[in-house]
């Protein structure tokens, strides 16, 4: 049997790590980066006698991405304890939520190939972070860092909605921008503030009984998910077509090999010994409290899209590619408000930022400068400063070096060269230096008036009004 035989099922479970000061049960800082145990207190090293108490925030922005993705709200739901040992987890417990947790029954819309299709959420809940293990290849052994114990995380659950990798990624895809938008989680991937643990299964089409799934865990890249979707689907067909059985087991992928690896077998809900957490008190919502935070919800990705797509005249790909991200729709907007010129701003994110995005392989949180410099750069061209490839140039110095495009230009003096009488010079140079290209347009081929226009370019350093050498070109070979 072929692969084209078996249906994919998977689910999977995000890890967002929120966007408080303060962590979940104490108030140490939360800032990403700090000296090993430098953000620590008694209370999210597991002291014993130390007694936690629940930051509001994070109910608050669970809340909110509870309603952000069409969940129910609990109005009464508590914290218990998720009994495990590991050498980060200082309790041997994690305080999370088992059966009421702060929200239930959510969707998330994606589009697919076959159209818009509704991914289930199972439930959203909080819960504290664990500590990360930093091991010593060369002395071996392994060191712990608690800085990241206790910071607050949401975890969304999915149903097994999702039947291909392009699906996962269009989800999480969505659900980050999402997040972000909210401004629940900066959804970071590089620093692990956005992860998944994603369960894969197969079955025969047309079986109803679910295969046996494995998970793979804490995956933060949008490449090694595909990557590895890819790889378990086809591990696990060929173990079902040799005759064996998929095991049901947590496994790591390695991006250098392109394989998984068991680390363990997976749990179930039974092996965690759940118990409410006798030192926190239950969490009762008002609709009052619930009404207030939807009030404060801000416009959506996809209400975003149907706004640029009417307000702006963008292609439906442009808008979507735009508002997929919080930081580069407010790029956009704010572009806007400074040069008044959507179409502009519209090409210069799609072409050009994104081209550098994708070979920098930076996120567009990461872009060093602000709309307003975007629209300065963009008012420059409309203004006949700098030419469009001189922009080019400044853009690309904004990103290594930023700082206002008009001191980028000045510094470099890369004004346009808008001047009839230098304009004039240049042109008569390239006629005379190019007779053959002279003959070929004055015979018809008018791509050679590219080639002029070009070689004007490439002697003035790209610094020459375009407008005004095409003009001079085609006034000087009439005559």
């Amino acid at each position: 049997m072929s692969r084209e035989d078996y249906e994919v099922v998977m689910g999977l479970e995000v890890h967002a790590e929120l966007s408080t000061k303060t962590k979940i049960f104490c108030s140490c800082p939360t800032k990403f980066g700090a000296a090993p145990n430098t953000q620590t207190c008694p209370i999210c090293m597991g002291m014993p006698g130390t007694l936690p108490v629940l930051n509001e925030k994070v109910v608050e922005y669970a809340v909110k991405a509870g309603l952000a993705t069409n969940c129910e709200i609990s109005r009464n739901s508590k914290n218990d304890r998720k009994n495990y040992f590991y050498p980060d987890l200082p309790k041997a417990y994690q305080i999370s939520q088992f059966d009421k947790p702060l929200c239930e029954h959510g969707y998330v819309e994606i589009d697919t190939k076959d159209g818009k299709k509704k991914i289930r959420l199972t439930r959203i809940h909080i819960e504290e972070d664990a500590g990360k293990l930093n091991h010593d290849e060369f002395a071996g052994g392994s060191l712990v860092d608690l800085n990241r114990a206790g910071v607050p995380l949401i975890e969304i659950v999915s149903e097994p909605d999702l039947r291909s990798s392009e699906e996962v990624e269009e989800y999480l895809r969505k659900l980050k921008s999402i997040l972000e938008y909210i401004e629940v989680s900066d959804c970071k991937m590089q620093e692990g503030s956005f992860r998944a643990d994603v369960n894969v299964s197969v079955r025969k089409k047309g079986d109803a009984k679910l295969g046996t799934r494995t998970e793979m865990k804490n995956m933060n890249s949008f490449r090694s998910i595909t990557r590895a979707i890819e790889y378990e689907v086809d591990r696990q067909i060929d173990v079902i077509e040799e005759g064996g059985e998929v095991e049901q087991e947590t496994l790591r992928w390695d991006d250098v090999s392109g394989k998984t690896f068991p680390m363990r077998d997976k749990e179930d809900a039974q092996d965690y010994r759940y118990f409410p957490d006798p030192d926190l008190v239950a969490i009762k919502l008002s609709e009052e409290y619930i009404e207030n935070i939807r009030k404060e919800l801000p416009e959506l990705p996809e209400s975003r899209k149907e706004r640029y797509l009417k307000e702006y005249g963008l292609s439906e790909k442009d808008a979507k590619i735009i508002t997929a991200s919080k930081y580069l729709s407010d790029l956009f907007e704010g572009a806007i408000k400074v040069c008044n010129n959507p179409k502009a701003v519209n090409n210069w994110i799609i072409s050009d930022i994104s081209r550098i995005l994708n070979e920098t392989e930076m996120e567009p949180i990461e872009i060093p400068f602000d709309s307003k410099q975007l629209g300065k750069l963009i008012i420059l061209i409309d203004k006949g400063t700098i030419s469009s490839s001189i922009a080019k140039k400044v853009l690309v110095e904004m990103f290594e070096h930023p700082r206002d495009p008009e001191d980028i230009i000045d510094e470099k003096g890369w004004v346009q060269i808008s001047d009839e009488g230098a304009i004039k010079e240049v042109v008569l140079k390239v006629l005379e230096a190019n007779p053959k290209s002279v003959a070929d347009y004055k015979g018809g081929k008018e791509k050679a008036l590219g080639f002029l226009v070009g070689q004007a370019m490439k002697e003035t350093r790209g610094k020459a009004n375009p407008q005004m050498l095409n003009q001079m070109f085609l006034e000087e070979l009439k005559n």
